[in-house]
């Protein structure tokens, strides 16, 4: 703020509270100047919620104390602070190979969402917890039928064959085995079986994971799914 600003912020204050008011014109100035000189990188307000005034009436509002220069300047700085961390870079529009460029508008950015002259830039989420999925990236996935196309995942099946095998028998309406927990090799949910690797001395020296999962695992899975279907039946037969 300017010396007719910080004035003016003075003369807000005094009116608030007259123990900031100096009569004698000599100490009127010297406060003027030292108010100007400690406030001086603060603006009186910006477009997007900050206001000087605001800061000292709360101040005077909430604390017995007399207000300083400090307790204008720490709100500021909480509100610079608060900005930058609700802020995400955006991609410039000056040309990446134009480093010089490119960094001063990132800068320049930065600068104008801290002194509340712009609004931080969020990151826009493909996903949130209570709007659920983007509409377009909805209408994509039912267009494809996964986020993963076809041909990415036939090259993926080779080094991921637990999961190229569940698909294969979600896919044919078999029950999904890794939907249960592994009553053999204690495979939880999820997690593929695993195949024990046993010593000399008989103990288990160290497991690896199946491709296919386990004959009691299928059969447990099968059970639950029927048991499924059979619940899901009920309601519609009474």
């Amino acid at each position: 703020m300017d010396r007719r600003e910080t004035a003016a912020l003075l003369a807000y204050i005094g009116r608030l509270d007259p123990r900031t008011i100096r009569t004698d014109q000599g100490e009127a100035r010297d406060q003027l100047a030292q108010w100007h000189e400690l406030l001086g990188d603060v603006p009186m307000a910006t477009p997007h919620g900050w206001d000087a005034r605001v800061a000292a009436r709360q101040h005077i509002r909430t604390s017995p104390y007399q207000i300083l220069p400090a307790d204008i300047a720490r709100p500021w700085e909480s509100y610079r602070r608060d900005r930058l961390a609700r802020h995400s870079d955006p991609t410039p529009s000056a040309d990446p190979d134009d480093q010089a460029a490119w960094t001063a508008e990132l800068i320049g950015t930065r600068r104008a969402v801290a002194a509340g002259t712009a609004q931080p830039a969020q990151a826009r989420a493909i996903t949130s917890g209570r709007g659920g999925i983007d509409p377009r990236l909805e209408a994509r996935l039912r267009e494809i039928g996964s986020c993963i196309p076809p041909a990415a995942r036939a090259a993926l099946a080779p080094y991921r064959p637990a999961r190229a095998a569940r698909e294969a028998a979600v896919a044919l309406g078999q029950p999904d085995a890794l939907s249960v927990r592994c009553e053999w090799c204690l495979a939880q949910p999820g997690e593929p079986c695993r195949r024990r690797r046993v010593g000399p001395d008989d103990g288990v020296r160290a497991t690896t994971p199946r491709a296919t999962p386990h004959p009691g695992r299928l059969g447990l899975a099968a059970a639950q799914q029927a048991q499924q279907n059979e619940q899901a039946q009920q309601p519609a037969m009474a």
